[in-house]
């Protein structure tokens, strides 16, 4: 799971693992937590999204089925940096073979950016996008 620093992405990992999202802080580095479903084991690697941090990702990529990238929906003012990275990402060959998963988060904020705005952020590097799920 990556995105840009305060996109939600520990507090999105927390919920998934009926944890307390009470007290979240800055993730520096990465947590993983498991989740055993129907005799899959998913490991959810939570890395930190601060940008002295993102030269980082690429060490993560090793055997990534999925990559699920976490969209601030608030944050107006970093769409551009969203984009670029999540484009260098789309580079990584490591990551060719994943599935990717668009979270637009915080989307239930006053302001957000609605659908068709995520859907802008993201496509002019995905050739095929379907949904945005919030």
């Amino acid at each position: 799971m990556l995105g840009l620093d305060n996109a939600g992405k520990t507090t999105i990992v927390k919920k998934i693992m009926g944890e307390d999202v009470n007290s979240v802080s800055p993730t520096l580095g990465f947590i993983i937590k498991t989740i055993d479903y129907e005799g899959y084991k998913l490991n959810i690697w939570d890395v930190g999204g601060q940008k002295t941090l993102r030269s980082y990702w690429r060490n993560y990529f090793e055997k990534t089925d999925a990559l699920i990238w976490v969209v601030d929906a608030t944050d107006r003012l970093r769409v551009e940096d969203c984009r670029t990275e999540l484009h260098g990402l789309l580079q990584e060959e490591r990551l060719s073979g994943a599935s990717l998963l668009v979270f637009a988060n915080k989307t239930d904020v006053n302001g957000c950016m609605d659908e068709t705005e995520i859907q802008e952020v993201c496509a002019r590097y995905l050739s095929r996008m379907s949904k945005v799920i919030r």
